[in-house]
């Protein structure tokens, strides 16, 4: 008898569950319509208010007591009033908030989809305290949040769940999986960030600039190699290809990279391309910089030079760092943190290449341009891909750019997976026009 009863009451009770759903709904607009109402009175009383008391500023000096004492007490009242109808409005604004929280919340139960307090405390859109910033050109502030965090709600929720004001979790690599998955930025967070137990100072410049750190200076969870020394034997012994395999090494190929040529496309030394520029390049973006060793050689040339990174398997962050370089903590997805026109040098080598969806490259490389001022350089190290690709798809797609072929070189890939499929490397150094004036504007 319970269990035949159980589906007819359940029957019974969605019907009434919509209805409750579109009572507060009409509840929550209703409400909300009111505090607009109330909020384009208040604004006009205030204008008014304003237009009046400029005008009573200059009140002629000759005019009788008692009117002057009259005037005195219609504008102390209108004041009243105006703070009265200000503070009813900023009521009805938040109990439409509590309202919509309501529904909201509800609407998350029954999609099973409930997200953490401290996830919803920071997306919270906040009116500004002192009111509208004419600057921003609003009167509430948002935290931004990466549009794919949503579809990573699980992950999502174990990231944003900790103690406020306690130690944040040991939690870096589920950040970073977040972070390649399309949730960027993440949410910020109200805990503490761990560092290493025991914390050396790190070395001077420039002695950083191309010396191993001590180990304890970097955090070695989440890393399967504990230590330098166990990275710099992995890039030795290990038979699996490994981008960057090498970096950490600084006393190996690392150290003379840009300075002794390799092969054909070593094309130009660091200090032939800053002639050539007549030191107009000051500072720069590495794109995919690994360990920082290409900063490292442009900071002996007073260049500065931010690297982004990943810690991909390894503390590639903490390591750029240690040496005394700006390390930039996002994924190749991520819009550059620039403004317009901003950079002399965008150096990038082996990231930009055919593993990456055409699309995704073709937006990368738009920004890229995006950030380039006018006359700055583009190198391109060693982009490799296969010889149809490049004829059919890359070349047309970088040359499109309009940039001058300072230098433009190709070869063959010769380590074992460049040989099996028949890749080849581009390596160009490209300069960004001065005007595109005659581009047509899109409306």
């Amino acid at each position: 008898m319970g269990d035949d009863a159980r589906p007819r009451e359940k029957m019974v009770q969605s019907p009434f569950n919509m209805v409750w759903l579109f009572v507060l709904l009409g509840t929550m607009v209703c409400t909300n319509m009111v505090a607009l109402y109330s909020l384009s009175i208040a604004r006009e009383l205030q204008r008014s208010l304003s237009s009046t008391s400029s005008a009573w500023g200059q009140l002629p000096s000759d005019l009788p007591a008692s009117i002057l004492h009259e005037l005195s007490s219609i504008r102390e009242e209108l004041r009243r009033t105006q703070r009265h109808l200000l503070d009813n409005t900023r009521s009805s604004h938040n109990e439409g908030v509590a309202m919509e929280a309501v529904f909201v919340k509800q609407k998350q139960e029954e999609e099973g989809t409930l997200l953490s307090s401290e996830l919803l405390e920071f997306t919270e859109d906040r009116r500004l305290p002192l009111g509208r910033n004419p600057s921003y050109g609003s009167q509430t502030i948002a935290s931004s949040i990466g549009h794919l965090c949503y579809l990573h709600k699980e992950l999502l929720n174990e990231y944003m769940s900790y103690t406020v004001g306690d130690l944040c979790p040991d939690d870096w690599a589920l950040a970073q999986k977040l972070m390649v998955s399309g949730c960027e930025p993440l949410p910020r967070r109200r805990c503490f960030a761990r560092a290493p137990i025991q914390y050396s100072k790190p070395l001077p410049l420039p002695v950083s600039l191309w010396s191993c750190p001590p180990e304890d200076t970097v955090r070695w969870t989440h890393y399967s190699c504990k230590s330098f020394d166990c990275l710099n034997r992995r890039a030795r012994e290990s038979k699996a290809f490994a981008d960057c395999a090498d970096c950490f090494e600084l006393t190996g190929p690392e150290r003379n990279r840009w300075v002794i040529p390799r092969d054909r496309h070593d094309f130009m030394k660091i200090e032939q391309i800053l002639a050539m520029k007549e030191g107009t390049i000051r500072i720069g973006l590495d794109l995919g910089g690994g360990s920082g060793s290409f900063a490292a050689r442009m900071f002996e040339h007073n260049v500065t030079i931010i690297t982004s990174t990943l810690n991909l398997n390894g503390p590639f962050n903490e390591f750029v760092a240690l040496r005394g370089l700006l390390p930039l903590y996002i994924t190749i997805s991520q819009r550059l943190p620039f403004f317009d026109n901003a950079l002399d040098l965008v150096h990038t080598m082996h990231v930009l290449s055919n593993w990456l969806p055409q699309e995704t490259l073709e937006f990368i490389l738009y920004d890229i341009d995006r950030v380039l001022r006018p006359g700055g350089l583009f190198w391109l190290d060693r982009f490799f891909c296969t010889e149809d690709q490049f004829q059919g798809i890359y070349a047309p797609m970088i040359e499109k750019m309009g940039y001058t072929k300072i230098k433009w070189v190709t070869g063959k890939k010769l380590d074992r997976n460049g040989v099996k499929n028949k890749e080849i490397y581009l390596s160009a150094l490209l300069e960004k026009p001065l005007s595109r004036e005659q581009l047509p504007i899109s409306s």
